[in-house]
């Protein structure tokens, strides 16, 4: 049986996980705090399609409990990643991948990518390379996600909508442990396509995430309202066409135009992003690798982001005197 640990099983990885589980896997969900408590005492109930059902499945705030496993999805926030490597290691065995379904770039961007930023490290995501050298990329298989969910309550997770994870491994190869992990998922109910090239897919989502999440923050316009607002939108094409010049001279393909991707993000409507509904939570926000990581590649490759870097400063300013943000 393969064995999967969930680690930071809130919204998303808590509905992954259900749903491995029900494909047969062996999974352990990895939580701390009430939501921890709750799924202990009651199993994690996943809420979808208008059904609420509870799922027994192993819960723990302690990956020594759990021990190595063959995949470790890790569902945390970006910024909170690399703070989690050390507790992380008791989940590492020698053939264990590491599975990373977060919002932005990722640590492991650089792994294998040909040109001469081959296996660069970036601070920005990866400050002192503590995923680098504590999680290794070779481990790494990239996963962009699109469903939405949400906590309603401890241990209560609901599934808005979507059903798609794209899986890649950073070489661009179909290896037999993506291609495992691709087939769980299906059989779970998902869409899992496996990518050759998984960073075009992460530039498509960045893509809208790098503008509206800091411009709604900002402003605390929904998607809808920036859309309608012929400054937001500008603002946000500025940034997207910035950050299109820093994809392509890194090799990424954009599979679509800049004003469809705007239109579709748009037709979404009333929707608060999540950086800030995290502002408006308290939570920290989810800066570095949705904004900054972007600035930090335009500098490795020579492409200017006056746009962005000026938002950036401003989120920055902004998250900071919440006390939701640290360089």
């Amino acid at each position: 049986m393969t064995r999967i640990a969930v680690y930071g099983a809130g919204a998303i990885g808590g509905y992954l996980g259900a749903l491995l589980a029900d494909a047969g896997a062996d999974v352990t969900l990895i939580a701390r705090g009430p939501h921890l408590a709750a799924m202990r005492e009651n199993g994690l109930v996943l809420v979808s399609g208008g059904r609420r059902a509870a799922r027994r499945v192993a819960a723990t705030g302690d990956p020594g409990e759990a021990g190595e496993q063959d995949y470790v999805v890790v569902a945390l926030k970006a910024h909170s990643a690399s703070g989690a490597v050390e507790a992380m290691r008791p989940l590492l065995g020698p053939r264990t991948a590491v599975v990373t379904a977060a919002n932005g770039v990722p640590w492991w961007y650089f792994h294998g990518l040909d040109g001469p930023w081959r296996d660069r490290r970036l601070d920005s995501v990866d400050p002192g390379g503590r995923q680098w050298d504590g999680i290794g990329p070779e481990r790494a298989i990239g996963c962009v996600v699109y469903p939405a969910c949400a906590i309603d309550e401890p241990g209560v997770v609901r599934h808005i909508e979507g059903d798609r994870f794209v899986l890649g491994e950073p070489s661009g190869e179909k290896t037999a442990r993506v291609e495992r992990l691709a087939g769980l998922m299906r059989r779970a109910g998902l869409r899992a396509p496996v990518k050759a090239r998984v960073r075009d897919a992460i530039w498509v989502k960045l893509w809208g995430n790098l503008c509206f999440n800091p411009v709604s923050a900002l402003t605390g316009a929904t998607l809808g309202e920036i859309g309608a607002d012929p400054a937001l939108r500008a603002l946000c094409r500025a940034m997207m066409l910035e950050a299109q010049t820093v994809g392509e001279r890194l090799g990424a393909r954009f599979a679509i135009d800049v004003d469809r991707r705007i239109d579709g993000a748009v037709a979404v409507g009333a929707h608060r992003t999540s950086m800030l509904q995290d502002l408006e939570k308290g939570r920290p926000l989810e800066i570095d690798a949705l904004v900054a990581a972007v600035q930090e590649l335009g500098r490795a490759v020579g492409a200017p982001t006056p746009t962005l870097d000026a938002v950036l400063a401003l989120i920055r300013r902004k998250a900071e005197l919440a006390g939701l943000y640290r360089r």
